[in-house]
């Protein structure tokens, strides 16, 4: 039995394959390799797309966290607010600065950061009074977005700077607005299991503020002023490649249509699946980019015998995340030693189904056929 890919980019290729050749043409013709023409012509797009007024795109969204929190001054005696359940990127930027990540547990119906968690974990550190709450990170997580009324009202109270970690929900909306100016600043991914990806690595930065977005093109530059020798800022090589734009731009013109399908995708397992799983939240007034659909099972052993079920009939699965981030070993001497019980709990349960834009209806329902199988 042939197997269903988990993300099918061989599909998206083909359907974009003279768009993309032109684009790639055009690199080769002009041999601009970094920061060319399409990088400019990109943050254009991709400010036009979010609603913001300024992107500048660099070279991960590693390195756009990195320069966010450059621009701010992070670093030692700082405390870093973010979400236990995530990816690794997220947490390991302010250990490299030499800050500390305070983790904060989620909602376990969402996933999404915990408000009311967050003002604890605030009181606690300033309580403690050992570091000084000074960002906030909020991670769009799976493909929706977080609460960022919430989230914003309580940094603006305690002076938090707001960094919203878009890397997997770029395109998800929230009233009806597109994520991108909900923060400070924001930073995306286009690693290539993304949403929107490029073939390799790459990322951005988005923000309304004119000032931020003039110092993050001199921090991706290794602190370059006006020109390349003069240098004015500590900065770091995190530019974009042209190459990586230009796939980025040839994508572009099928995201949105992707987007929809996506969308089709998830409603379709919401209704074969919604009363035998739990299935994914939706939150309030909001679209999913549909990064990641991600069931619950009822314990660790159900989730294994699923996933080995549906690995015998040709269908993958994924755990995201099969730890969460204050239990790994290199955070363990960083945390408080808070429990966090939603995240422990999500990790024993939480599995992820196959969803791309490229998913045909008998793969769908195969892959549903198999779920129901295998929970009966």
């Amino acid at each position: 039995m042939t197997a269903i890919p988990f993300i099918d980019l061989k599909a998206q290729q083909a359907r974009i394959a003279g768009e993309l050749r032109r684009r790639l043409d055009g690199v080769l013709a002009h041999c601009q390799f970094i920061l060319g023409p399409e990088v400019a012509e990109l943050e254009t797009e991709l400010a036009t797309f979010c609603g913001a007024k300024h992107c500048v795109a660099v070279s991960s969204g590693t390195d756009a966290i990195q320069i966010a929190f450059m621009a701010e001054g992070i670093g030692p005696g700082d405390a870093v607010f973010l979400p236990a359940f995530t990816y690794t990127a997220t947490a390991e930027v302010p250990l490299v600065l030499g800050a500390t990540p305070v983790f904060v547990d989620v909602d376990p119906r969402t996933f999404q950061m915990d408000p009311a968690h967050l003002g604890r974990r605030i009181a606690e550190v300033r309580r403690g009074g050992k570091l000084r709450p000074r960002a906030l990170i909020g991670v769009d997580l799976f493909g929706q977005p977080a609460d960022w009324p919430a989230l914003s009202a309580i940094a603006e109270r305690e002076g938090l700077f707001t960094l919203d970690d878009l890397a997997q929900s770029f395109g998800c909306t929230l009233h009806g607005r597109p994520l991108g100016a909900a923060a400070d600043a924001t930073v995306t991914s286009f690693f290539p299991s993304k949403p929107l990806g490029g073939y390799g690595d790459g990322g951005a930065l988005l923000t309304e503020s004119d000032e931020r977005a003039a110092l993050y093109r001199s921090l991706r530059t290794h602190g370059e002023g006006t020109s390349r020798y003069e240098v004015l800022h500590t900065g770091m090589n995190g530019r974009l490649d042209s190459l990586q734009a230009a796939v980025l731009l040839a994508k572009l013109t099928v995201f949105r249509d992707e987007l929809a399908s996506r969308e089709r995708v998830a409603r379709y397992y919401d209704s074969r699946l919604g009363n035998a799983v739990m299935t994914p939240a939706r939150v309030p007034d909001s679209t999913s980019a549909w990064a990641i659909y991600a069931i619950l099972l009822r314990d660790a052993a159900m989730r294994q015998h699923v996933q080995a079920t549906l690995r015998a009939d040709g269908v993958p699965t994924a755990i995201y995340y099969p730890r969460p981030l204050h239990l790994q070993p290199a955070y363990r001497e960083h945390h408080d030693d808070a429990r966090l019980p939603v995240s422990e709990d999500l990790a024993e349960r939480i599995l992820a189904l196959p969803i791309h834009p490229y998913l045909g209806t008998a793969d769908m329902a195969r892959v549903c056929d198999c779920v129901l199988a295998a929970v009966s």
